[in-house]
């Protein structure tokens, strides 16, 4: 991006800040933005200088080398000054993202932004966001070697920080008139509590119990069952727990409390998952063993990740890191390689508390009031006074919900349990998992990992393939966590712990290869309670039936399947839809479309008319079907996207095929016919628009800004097939936020792309030059140097020298 685009991306800029300054406050001082010392122009920057620098506290010097693309490899002699040199050039390429997200996880929009950021900013602060993460820095701190390492990382930051100027600050900071402040150890805690909440799964107990209030336990248990009948669960139905000592708590006489809330705190996005897999020898095409990974969130630019290859004489480590945390997060050496997925355990509870007076200083529990503790968040609002929220804690946790935020009864409040505040050391994991050198030295390293539950999967050089699902679990009875909890009844407490060594885990399992799709992680064979959260019924069988259809993959295999398009939701439903669809009813332009359906594949490609038939259809059918649900002042969520395909399939009488609001009973084959003629309109609505309706113009995939208002900082129109449920599960805006492939030879082979680029910066042709690699379904070739003196495909060298 040059000069033209900095103009265009300026007068855009501005203009939406003016258009929408209610939600993001003032226009910036223009005098200051546009100063040519000081402002915007300043940030048009060409990356490439061979350069050395000084930064205080390194023992020896640190060499970074760049390929072509801006990935950093980091040579240095010992851990401490790695990390200090990490911490060092990520400020350097990603340090307005590194901070605004520390920021956003810390309740904090509201001193940037003003006002409009306050409910975020008091949903933040009631969920325990910071709390949790001073929690997870006391046990980081008590680990005397990781501490050390915290404080390298913290001090890399600030070094960069200190050698600018305001003319050299990024463009975000320009735009909304602050400046960046001191990096701390909090902030790094911060920043893996704002992965621990995106991570947090499906909670739903609230709307769950809105749902039984409303409409019956057993209709609740008909449309949201525990397994559903074609479970292919993340580790294999052969798995044999026989041998395990195993204690569950007994189900009390009362499980759940009838209560209902009409309104919830925002959620992470209900798409945040991903795939992972990895074939062992005899399945693979070399006789090593090949891993892939691919994380589903929100597409943002900056990206999400910034990839970097992290070397010591001990060790040598390549991929993907979050700014704000140390070591790889998802990645190999020259020994194993590991992956990640949303593992979607159920490790957040709600229960209903009953204070004694409105001052709540006790509360009701076990027979006897018990004291509360107080957090007075201080929220500082840009432009106005301090705003004091007062919230209240129990032995559960935060009372997120009372009659001063969401609530509706003075002496009630509604207090969260989650694994998230148990303050782990995930940190630890990451640094063992980067030196990692088999199968023992990965299991070791998770037994840090409490929050969030995820798939970790793994492949070593020796051969061995593995899973672990990890995380630390309560021991619950049967059904407990599906509802509101009585928070007064010691029986609906948190009973204890299920042990490390059983969570479920598989490795090199008979049929050869191991993988996650984020869907039910178990039988009904697990000893421990599970419960069906229903958030993945598709992407998994998808990916296990290809690694049953042959013997041998090679890597070639595992980027088509990272592409793979094929979409098993619609495979399932829309040949019923089709045979039962009355034609007699349909028009001329009606019946065209139908026609053009049924010839459809059933893969979302970019050119396909079919699957924006499906799309429309689909999303018209399945609103009509649950009106009664989205229609309801109160929060309830609508049953699980399987069980609505079976419902439709299975039941097509039952009561809720009826449309509310019309006087007729309708079926199923009704909502079948209304919904696609309804799905028409918006066909031909898109057809006037985009003068066609192939699936890659109708989804119009983009990677916006992360301040989601500054069109000119994002990629729009990005040409991509698939959707959510999809294994290539690009959505609008969501999707494969990291493609990684790596086979275990000897050095590993690797492949990796994100839809992104490595520099913050949107003056830098490095701010986005890999998404379109990334959505042709191409990969960069990872320069795996195995040391600093290997200059194969380096573009330009820059020093970091101890300062003297």
């Amino acid at each position: 991006m040059k000069i033209f685009k900095f103009v265009l991306s300026l007068i855009l800029a501005i203009g939406i800040f003016y258009a929408l300054n209610t939600k993001f406050g003032q226009i910036p001082p223009l005098g200051k933005f546009l100063s040519p010392n000081q402002g915007v122009w300043q940030n048009e920057i060409t990356e490439g200088e061979e350069k050395a620098y000084e930064i205080n506290g390194l023992s020896a010097p640190v060499q970074i080398h760049y390929d072509d693309h801006l990935i950093p490899h980091i040579f240095a002699q010992n851990n401490t000054d790695l990390y200090r040199a990490q911490g060092y050039v990520t400020a350097q390429n990603r340090l307005w993202q590194l901070e605004f997200q520390t920021h956003a996880s810390a309740g904090r929009l509201s001193e940037i932004v003003g006002n409009a950021a306050l409910e975020y900013d008091r949903g933040q602060r009631r969920k325990g966001m910071v709390y949790g993460a001073e929690r997870a820095l006391e046990n980081m701190k008590k680990d005397s070697e990781m501490l050390g390492y915290l404080e390298a990382y913290r001090d890399g930051i600030n070094s960069y920080i200190e050698s600018l100027s305001p003319a050299n600050y990024p463009v975000e900071y320009k735009l909304l008139d602050y400046k960046p402040e001191p990096w701390t150890m909090k902030k790094t805690a911060l920043l893996l509590m704002y992965m621990t909440d995106m991570l947090a799964g499906r909670d739903s107990d609230l709307e769950f119990t809105n749902f039984v209030n409303k409409y019956g336990k057993e209709r609740f248990d008909f449309l949201f069952p525990d397994f559903f009948d074609v479970n292919d669960p993340i580790i294999p139905k052969e798995r044999d727990w026989s041998s395990w000592e195993v204690s569950v708590p007994e189900v009390p006489a009362s499980e759940y409390m009838l209560d209902s809330i009409q309104k919830v705190m925002e959620k992470p996005h209900p798409d945040n998952g991903s795939n992972n897999w990895a074939v062992g020898p005899e399945k693979s095409y070399s006789g090593n063993p090949i891993l892939a990974n691919d994380p589903h969130l929100q597409l943002n630019l900056p990206s999400i990740w910034y990839v970097m290859q992290l070397a010591t004489p001990e060790k040598n480590t390549f991929g993907a890191t979050l700014p704000g945390a140390l070591g790889i997060v998802i990645g190999f050496n020259n020994h194993i390689s590991w992956g990640v997925t949303n593992a979607t355990r159920d490790v957040k509870d709600w229960f209903k508390v009953k204070f004694k007076d409105e001052n709540k200083d006790e509360y009701w529990h076990d027979d006897q009031w018990k004291s509360t503790t107080k957090r007075v968040e201080e929220i500082g609002i840009r432009g106005e006074a301090t705003y004091y929220d007062t919230v209240v804690y129990t032995h559960h946790g935060p009372v997120s919900y009372d009659d001063t935020f969401k609530g509706n009864e003075e002496k009630m409040g509604y207090a969260m349990q989650w694994t998230g505040h148990l303050g782990g050391n995930n940190q630890r994991t990451l640094i063992e998992l980067n030196a990692a050198k088999n199968y023992d030295e990965y299991k070791e390293a998770l037994v840090h990992f409490l929050a969030p539950a995820q798939n970790f999967i793994f492949s070593s050089r020796e051969g061995d393939i593995a899973l672990w699902i990890q995380g630390r679990f309560p021991n619950k009875w049967e059904g407990q966590g599906k509802f509101l909890l009585d928070g007064s009844n010691p029986e609906h407490d948190w009973q204890g712990w299920i042990p490390q060594e059983h969570n479920a885990h598989i490795k090199n399992p008979e049929r050869g290869f191991v993988s996650s799709a984020n869907q039910h992680p178990v039988d009904e064979s697990y000893p421990y309670y599970v419960f069906n959260d229903g958030y993945e019924m598709y992407r998994n069988r998808v990916i296990n039936n290809f690694f049953r259809s042959k013997n041998k993959f090679t890597i070639q295999d595992f980027k088509d399947l990272h592409s793979n398009n094929y979409n098993l939701k619609a495979a399932e439903l829309l040949p019923h839809m089709l045979e039962v669809m009355p034609k007699e009813e349909l028009s001329k332009e009606e019946l065209a479309y139908l026609e053009e359906a049924g010839k459809w594949n059933f893969y979302n490609e970019i050119d396909s008319k079919g699957a924006s038939i499906w799309e429309a259809w689909w999303t018209r059918l399945n609103r009509m079907v649950w009106d009664e649900v989205r229609d309801s002042q109160e929060a309830i969520d609508a049953p699980f996207v399987y069980q609505t395909i079976y419902l439709l399939k299975n039941y097509p009488d039952d009561p809720f095929m009826d449309i509310a609001s019309t006087p007729e009973v309708e079926t199923a084959n009704d909502l079948f016919l209304a919904s696609f003629k309804e799905a028409v309109k918006d066909l031909n609505t898109w057809k006037s628009g985009l003068g066609d309706y192939q699936w890659g113009d109708v989804k119009a995939t983009y990677a916006g800004h992360l301040l989601q208002a500054l069109p000119a900082f994002s990629r729009f129109n990005i040409p991509i097939g698939g959707n959510s449920g999809i294994v290539n599960a690009t959505s609008k805006n969501h999707g494969a936020s990291w493609r990684m492939i790596v086979e275990m030879s000897d050095p590993p082979k690797a492949f990796g792309v994100y839809p992104g680029g490595q520099s913050g910066n949107p003056g830098s042709k490095f701010y986005d030059d890999l998404v379109d690699i990334w959505a042709a379904g191409e990969y960069l070739e990872l320069n795996f140097m195995q040391s600093a003196e290997d200059q194969t495909g380096v573009s330009f060298t820059q020093t970091l020298n101890p300062k003297q």
